[in-house]
């Protein structure tokens, strides 16, 4: 296994995940899509082999696909594309496989246009003990528990679900930022947007193709304030921009359950450059992915929802966010890339 020096501890920037991959310590079951290395992360890509499971479950000290067989309804062949639907839970295999070097972990979450469609997925590994954590060492496959929430969704090969970042030693929490909820209202008092219960299906490959009105409904304020119902999901945005250094990457954390009973960005990882005059992304706002629990709870204007912890990298990465095109740089209210501008 190859070991790996790095200057600092940190999250490791796009040039040593290329680095990676050259050694061999990442490798795919085809090759890597020229856009697939991130400024600090990696997009992680479905491949033909999937499951649909009775329930979902940790491995423990058992292979994934073992513990698969005590859970499985039926095998899936993805090959020709396959509709996952709401409410069930799925596992399917990913096509990258990692043989982590000494000193080296890595994390898991979902890609923001996965959160903003209302999909949970969490990374599963052999033996391992806890969901999107990888430990030191690990030299294994790399699994997908999916749980579409809200709509069902259109999957196939290659279809990139969740974004892996890597650690090297124990970076430190630089900063922790709280994040509020913007209920200020844009074009048309439209303060966010709650997902349509009985919608069609989401193509996750599909960009600009689906009609917003189609899925979602435009919220707007009651008295000032946006009532949130319970087992609804809505689409929001924080009150304040979010910059995340060029040096440096963060990552949105679950929200304190005594601040409210919600769960605020499925898809947590910022990365270098978001929202910086460097960039060209001055101005962009974080989007939140809320869901209620079992109570309505009433939001106000700029009321805590979230924190921003932020992380060093090891070094400067090469490349920023939203060098080369990106569909969240300066970014508002906004829905994920599979729809059509609101409007």
């Amino acid at each position: 296994m190859t070991s790996f020096e790095f200057a600092r501890p940190g999250i490791l920037p796009c040039q040593s995940i290329e680095t990676l991959i050259a050694t061999g310590a990442i490798v795919s079951e085809t090759p890597f899509d020229p856009d697939q290395v991130q400024p600090a992360s990696l997009d992680l890509r479905l491949s033909d082999r999937a499951w649909r499971v009775r329930a979902s479950f940790l491995p423990g000290m058992r292979q994934v696909e073992d513990r698969i067989a005590d859970v499985a309804m039926h095998a899936i062949d993805l090959s020709d594309g396959y509709v996952m639907e709401k409410g069930c839970v799925y596992i399917a295999r990913l096509q990258e496989r990692l043989s982590l070097p000494k000193g080296l972990i890595a994390r898991a979450n979902p890609k923001s246009s996965t959160g903003r469609v209302d999909v949970f997925v969490r990374l599963l590994t052999d033996r391992g003990g806890s969901f999107d954590d990888v430990d030191e060492g690990y030299d294994g496959p790399l699994y997908l528990e999916i749980a579409p929430q809200t709509f069902s969704i259109l999957v196939r090969p290659g279809t990139r679900l969740n974004q892996l970042r890597l650690k090297a030693g124990e970076p430190p929490k630089l900063e922790t930022r709280s994040v509020g909820v913007d209920l200020t209202g844009g074009e048309g008092g439209v303060v966010g947007f709650r997902g349509r219960r009985h919608a069609g299906v989401v193509d996750l490959d599909r960009i600009d193709g689906h009609d917003p009105r189609d899925f979602w409904e435009p919220q707007v304020l009651r008295r000032g304030e946006l009532l949130l119902d319970p087992g609804e999901f809505y689409i929001l945005a924080s009150s304040d921009d979010v910059e995340i250094p060029v040096d440096q990457a963060a990552e949105m954390t679950p929200i304190d359950p005594s601040v409210g009973e919600f769960r605020v960005h499925y898809a947590g990882f910022f990365d270098p450059g978001f929202g910086t005059d460097e960039a060209h992304g001055a101005g962009s706002k974080g989007v939140l992915e809320v869901r209620t629990h079992d109570t309505p709870f009433l939001l106000e204007h700029g009321q805590i929802v979230a924190r921003l912890v932020y992380e060093p990298l090891t070094e400067r990465p090469t490349r920023l966010y939203g060098e080369g095109g990106s569909h969240y740089q300066r970014q508002g209210l906004k829905l994920s890339k599979h729809f059509r501008p609101w409007g």
